[in-house]
Parts: C-alpha cells; sequence; structure tokens
C-alpha cells in the first residue's frame, strides 16, 4: 500500500506515504487505485513531496468496465495502490486485442512500451483535432496515424476515402509507398505544380460548380454579388452555342440593357455615350452601332440616330426606342446549368459580360463598383497560370469526377489521397479546399444510401482555411462549419491540423470529439485549449507547454481518460524537417 488518506478536497485526495519516495522511480503522472471495500476507483498522481502525494480522481471500475467521472469519493479507510496491469488495460486499452476495429496509435509515455490501442470507429467516425506549436511533431503524427491505418496487419480499411490537404507538400513522402504493406492499397498524389509535376495535376470541371463555389472562387464582397453570378452561369451555357436562339438571346439582353439606359432620366449626352458603350463591346450582325433604321425616304445606321444636338437633345430618341424594342423577347426564362454541358473559364468570362450589362452595370455607379469587381477578378483567372485548374480533358458529372479522383490506372481504387496545395497563394488555395470540400459533401448527401461510403477531408494548417471569414454574411453558410455540424450523418468527417487553434472557425473545431494535442506554447491557444476541451484539469493544461516532440495528450471519445502518447517516428518520414543550416551555410 501507498499509504493513508489524510486529506479529501474537491476532486483531489492526499495521501501521507507509508513508503520511502526516495527509493522510488518516477510516481508522477501513475495511476492509483483506491480499494474501498467492494469499491474500485481509479485517479492520477498529481503532486509529489517526501511525505505525501495528491491524486486526482478520474473514475471507478465497475466489472470489467471502467467508467470515467465519479459519484462519490473515496473514504479515509480506502486503501491506496499502485494499479495492476489489469486494471490498467481497461483504462488504456487491452495489449492484446483482436485487430478487427482496433489500431495502433503510439506508446504510453509513462508506462514503459505500453501500446496505446484505439477502436477506430471511436476515433475515425468522429471529426477529430491535432494540434500543435511548429517544429512538436504535427507532420509525423498526422503520418504515423495514417500509417499505422494501413500498415497494421492484413485488415486494412480498403474502402476508406482518406482526403488529405498538404499546405507544404509533405506528405507525398510519407504515403507513397503505403501499398508495400499490403498491394491492394493505393495512394495518390494530385499537385497544383503546373511545371514539374510530382503527381497528376489538379483539375476541376468548372460546370459542377455552383453559384457558391464560383462566388468563393472570385471572393465575392457582397451578397448583391450573388445574383450577377446566377445570371452568369444561367447565360454560359445558352451563350456556348451560336445559333439562331442564341442570337435571339443575345439581342435580348443588349436590347434590354440599352432600354433601361434609354429609360434612365440622364441626359442626352451621357445615354449617348453609354449606348455606344454597351454596343461597342456587345452587338451582333443584327444588332449593333451599324443596325440600319429604315425610314420613308432614306435610310439611318443607329449610331447616327445616337446624334444629339446643339440644345443637347436627342431628336431621334423615339426612333431608337422603337428599333430596339423589336429585339425583345417576351416571357424569357433562363436555366441554371444542370452539370450536364461542359464549359470554360473564358465562356465563363463571356457570360460575364453579357450578365453585367444584363443587371444594368451601366446605369447605376453602385452597380458597377461591386459588379466589375467580379468582371476584373475573372479576367485574372482566365489570364493567369491558375486556369490551368479548371482545364477538365472529358465530360463527367459529378459521381464520375469523385470516382475518377479516387481512381488509379489499371482500376486500382486510391484509400488516400493527396492535394499538394503548395503551389498556389493562400487565397487561392482556401478556394480550393473549400471547393472540393463542398464537391464532396454535395456528393455524399445525394447518395442514395446515406453515409454508406464515408469520406475523412484531413486538412494541414486549418487555420488558414478554415476559419470565422465572411461566407456566412454572404453564402448564409461555411462550408466547414456545415460539414462540422451535419456531416456525421452523411459520412464526411474533419480532421483538423493546426497550430493555431484560437484562429480556426469556433463552430468547426467545436464539434471535433477526439485531440490530439502536442506542444503548444503560445498563451491564447493554451487559453482556448483549456474553454474547448471539457474537464481537462489544470495540471494536464500546463504539461502541454513542455511536452517532448513526438508526443501529445490525447482527449475525446476515443479514450477513457486523457493519456500521453509517444508516437512511432514514422516510416518513411514527411519532408518536414527544418533547414540544415551548419550544412547548407558552411
Amino acid at each position: 500500500m501507498l499509504g493513508k488518506i489524510i486529506e479529501i478536497r474537491k476532486n483531489h485526495v492526499v495521501v501521507k506515504l507509508d513508503i520511502d519516495i526516495t527509493t522510488q522511480a518516477s510516481l508522477m503522472n501513475l495511476h492509483v487505485v483506491f480499494v474501498d471495500g467492494g469499491k474500485r476507483q481509479v485517479g492520477e498522481i498529481i503532486e509529489i513531496s517526501k511525505e505525501t502525494i495528491v491524486i486526482n480522481i478520474l473514475g471507478e471500475i465497475v466489472g470489467d468496465h471502467f467508467v470515467p467521472g465519479f459519484n462519490k469519493k473515496p473514504s479515509f479507510k480506502a486503501e491506496v495502490r499502485m494499479i495492476n496491469l489489469e486494471e490498467l488495460g481497461l483504462i488504456y486499452g487491452k495489449q492484446q486485442i483482436d485487430s478487427n476495429g482496433y489500431m495502433y496509435l503510439g506508446t504510453s509515455s509513462l508506462y514503459s512500451n505500453y501500446r496505446i490501442n484505439v477502436n477506430v470507429n471511436d476515433f475515425f467516425s468522429h471529426h477529430f483535432s491535432i494540434i500543435g506549436n511548429t517544429g512538436s511533431g504535427k507532420s509525423f503524427a498526422v503520418s504515423r496515424v495514417i500509417q499505422n491505418l494501413f500498415n497494421g496487419s492484413s485488415y486494412v480499411p480498403l474502402k476508406s476515402n482518406i482526403l488529405i490537404f498538404d499546405a507544404y507538400g509533405e506528405y507525398n513522402n510519407a504515403f507513397s509507398t503505403l501499398d508495400r504493406a499490403n498491394p491492394n492499397i493505393g495512394y495518390k498524389n494530385l499537385t497544383t505544380n503546373t511545371n514539374y509535376p510530382e503527381g497528376e495535376i489538379l483539375r476541376i470541371p468548372l460546370w459542377l460548380l455552383d453559384v457558391d463555389d464560383i462566388a468563393i472562387l472570385l471572393g465575392v464582397t457582397t451578397p448583391q454579388q450573388l445574383p450577377i453570378i446566377e445570371k452568369a452561369l444561367k447565360l454560359v451555357v445558352l451563350l456556348r452555342n451560336d445559333n439562331e436562339n442564341v442570337k435571339a438571346h443575345k439581342n435580348d439582353i443588349i436590347a434590354r440593357a440599352i432600354m433601361d439606359i434609354l429609360m434612365s432620366g440622364k441626359d442626352s449626352s451621357k445615354i449617348r455615350d453609354q449606348v455606344m458603350a454597351v454596343l461597342t463591346n456587345f452587338n451582333t450582325e443584327d444588332l449593333s452601332l451599324d443596325t440600319p433604321i429604315i425610314e420613308p425616304g432614306y435610310t439611318r445606321t443607329l449610331k447616327q440616330c445616337l446624334f444629339v444636338d446643339k440644345s443637347g437633345k436627342m431628336q431621334d430618341v423615339e426612333v431608337v426606342v422603337d428599333t430596339i424594342s423589336k429585339f425583345m423577347i417576351e416571357n424569357l426564362e433562363l436555366k441554371k446549368p444542370d452539370g450536364t454541358i461542359p464549359f470554360t473559364l473564358s465562356d465563363l468570362e463571356k457570360a460575364m459580360d453579357f450578365a453585367l450589362i444584363s443587371e444594368g452595370v451601366l446605369k447605376s455607379d453602385k452597380v458597377f463598383d461591386y459588379a466589375n469587381i467580379l468582371s476584373v477578378r475573372l479576367h485574372s483567372l482566365v489570364n493567369s497560370d491558375y486556369k490551368e485548374y479548371f482545364n477538365y480533358p472529358e465530360m463527367v458529372d459529378k459521381a464520375s469526377y469523385i470516382n475518377n479522383l479516387l481512381a488509379l490506372p489499371g482500376g486500382k481504387k486510391a484509400q488516400v489521397l493527396n492535394f499538394n496545395i503548395n503551389y498556389v497563394d493562400d487565397r487561392f488555395a482556401k478556394a480550393l479546399v473549400k471547393i472540393i470540400s463542398k464537391l464532396v459533401f454535395d456528393y455524399s448527401i445525394e447518395m442514395k444510401e446515406r453515409a454508406s461510403v464515408p469520406f475523412h477531408i484531413i486538412i494541414e494548417e486549418a487555420h488558414r482555411y478554415v476559419q470565422n471569414d465572411k461566407d456566412v454574411d454572404i453564402l448564409g453558410y461555411n462550408i466547414f462549419d456545415r460539414i462540422a455540424k451535419e456531416g456525421r450523418k452523411y459520412g464526411v468527417l474533419l480532421g483538423f491540423i493546426t497550430q493555431r487553434p484560437s484562429e480556426l472557425s469556433e463552430t468547426s473545431i467545436s464539434q471535433c470529439s477526439n485531440f490530439l494535442i502536442l506542444r503548444t506554447i503560445h498563451p491564447r491557444d493554451v487559453e482556448y485549449i483549456r474553454n474547448l476541451i471539457p474537464n481537462i484539469s489544470e495540471e494536464i493544461v500546463e504539461s502541454l507547454k513542455t511536452l517532448q516532440p513526438g508526443v501529445c495528450m490525447a482527449f475525446g471519445d476515443a479514450f477513457k481518460v486523457p493519456i500521453s502518447i509517444k508516437f512511432d517516428k514514422p516510416s518513411p518520414e514527411p519532408l518536414s524537417n527544418n533547414a540544415d543550416i551548419i550544412k547548407l551555410w558552411y
């Protein structure tokens, strides 16, 4: 026995030692059992002096189960002893287990060579987060968890779909040899490096994107921009063709834009200038500045009828109105694209131009200000290297696209899909992460058998992409918040890898049920973790600041109590090592 209870306060029990602590190995953070008749309660040693130890009560052993929490504290007559191996197995998990449904995570940093095996359902059927400062071992932890999942035994998750957004391009090295353990395991690397691709170039079929996706891609700043994008998407399929019906629709759009200008009440000179600007940039064979206006005895062009006399009047305005009105179509209805007709960024840009004049961009300075931003950003995208990511080689629907993402040559399936987004800027990378995550989520929602094909979306440097941004105000939702709240029902789970949890969307990270927390120093993040995780003790919070690289504190549904875990070194390692300054300098 260790000694006798001399004090019970709040959640702590103070024991006067009957042993010589100076002759013992360190007992700090080890577990003890309070035996009181047939009742066994478990605690953790959190303070030690030569005469006493302070123990934090964790839970109770009931039959062959450990139940976290307690209803009553130990009595003063309870015996206090160190936990035995069988009892430890009820808390940490048994050493010898059927591999079906379990995976090896790491070893206990308290009990030498004690394996921590977690239930796969308890860990992977919930959102999770891996947190730690740079250099604490996050990339090693992620690599080791995935490697353990596929290297554990012959029982491997062949139907899994793990999508990793790799912010620094460091995971390809860690996962490219997964098939060595089992030839049925597949890995695929999609890259944004178009100059020296180390895998397939990431490409997205533009016609599968909806209004919200295009809004994210163009970085909308106000909800008033959404109708313009919606109009452009309605027009893009129409304008791809060149038949008489398309010409009639083009004429209708141009005519309505001109009619709005003619009826705006502005002075004649401004009306003339704006009408000429529209017809200079947007015209057809039938409707242009050279359109003939035939009157008894002579013929003039539309441009000639826009003449403003010395008194500032446009004498032929009625003639112009009558001519323009003939090109307007009654009861014109445009439909949104349904993903069955492909189009390019250039097609979308042309449609955007027509959408802008259709929405009256020239008759209102306010409309022009927020609408022109879309035009400029789309034009920049069309003329940038980033356009390559939307140059999809074949016509596919959403289901085919998702299946193609996970397909390898020869028909083999990839269980791990790595998106290397290291070669694009942060704003565009954020758009890619959101758009692909939304495509996967929408695909899962549309499945007949709900949650029959699970997807795990793991986001490295999540604080750069999963933020409290303006999406909620503009679109009405944040895609990661939505997945965090609804994803489990459809089998879409999130994994956030971050060094700044306080910068993540509060809604998203609050839905995480499992946490692997490596060394965390920043006061704001430490305080955030303290408030984020229920029932976390002050002792554990303080210990986060001094954890060794590769050691984490594990909390959540997969762990009955907070557990200190040391990860094995991944093999092969991710490319996340620091620069060797001595070697490079000298």
